[in-house]
């Protein structure tokens, strides 16, 4: 599986993402702002497009072949597409673990979905882009709550807030997605409609 090695305060500068919506401190992305003002031009409406396209796929940490995957799909849904593409993404398994204050960033709760550490409606799922849906449970499996990793995890992202669509338990370290994500959920600016239009090129 190919892996985004990009330094992250960098990404988050050029993309203009608060590092805040990947997990990370606003400190990281603190340097060179001015420098970077002075450089703006002014960009074409492919290059706006192409934009809130890398941002999105930075964001969930999706790679192009499966980000094309979902635009086909949320094209096919009823609704708008660019709110059927972000619920999808939303709808992953590895960013409900992320929502959860059950890891650090997205690509930790990628990684930490990959080694089994968690369950949907108790069957173990180590599949990072399992498509959660309403009525399921996420949850910690009972052999990993022991493990120091995820005492850690709590002290740095035990605070963070959750979405509306999920029922967070925090003492039993399990989520339940009670309704769909709605565009109003979102807690960080996207066009997305500009994607859309990319793609329907």
């Amino acid at each position: 599986m190919a892996v985004n090695r990009d330094p992250i305060a960098n990404k988050c500068r050029t993309l203009d993402i608060s590092p805040a919506v990947l997990g990370y401190s606003e400190k990281k992305a603190t340097k060179r702002k001015h420098a970077d003002a002075n450089r703006r031009k002014k960009v074409s409406e492919y290059g706006l497009q192409l934009k809130e396209k890398q941002k999105l796929k930075f964001i969930y940490g999706v790679l192009e072949k499966q980000f094309y995957h979902y635009y086909e799909l949320a094209t096919k849904e009823e609704g708008i597409a660019g709110e059927n593409l972000i619920r999808l993404l939303e709808s992953r398994l590895d960013n409900i673990v992320f929502r959860m204050g059950l890891a650090i960033t997205r690509r930790e709760a990628r990684q930490l979905v990959s080694h089994g550490h968690f369950c949907v409606n108790g069957k173990r799922v180590d599949i990072p882009s399992y498509r959660v849906k309403v009525g399921d449970t996420i949850s910690l499996r009972e052999k990993s709550k022991k493990s120091k990793k995820f005492e850690q995890i709590a002290e740095v992202a035990g605070g963070r807030l959750t979405p509306m669509w999920l029922d967070v338990d925090k003492e039993k370290q399990s989520a339940k997605v009670t309704r769909l994500f709605q565009r109003d959920d979102l807690d960080y600016e996207i066009a997305e409609h500009l994607i859309i239009e990319l793609y329907s090129k």
